[in-house]
């Protein structure tokens, strides 16, 4: 897991965010989480697998 965190700020249509909400609710998951993950797999999919090691440098 990263050991740093860093804020991201995102404006989006207030409906979509709340609906946005709602199903991370439904999932027991938190929004960050929801984003974090949503991050996780478009960086893999760019990256391929092997991208922590791109990123972190080997650093897990």
């Amino acid at each position: 897991m990263e050991k740093r965190t860093a804020r991201l700020t995102v404006l989006v249509d207030p409906q979509k965010k709340a609906v946005f909400e709602e199903l991370c609710e439904q999932e027991d998951v938190t929004p960050s989480q929801k984003i974090r993950q949503f991050m996780r797999d478009y960086i893999e999919q760019a990256l391929g697998a092997g991208w922590k090691d791109q990123v972190f440098n080997g650093e897990d």
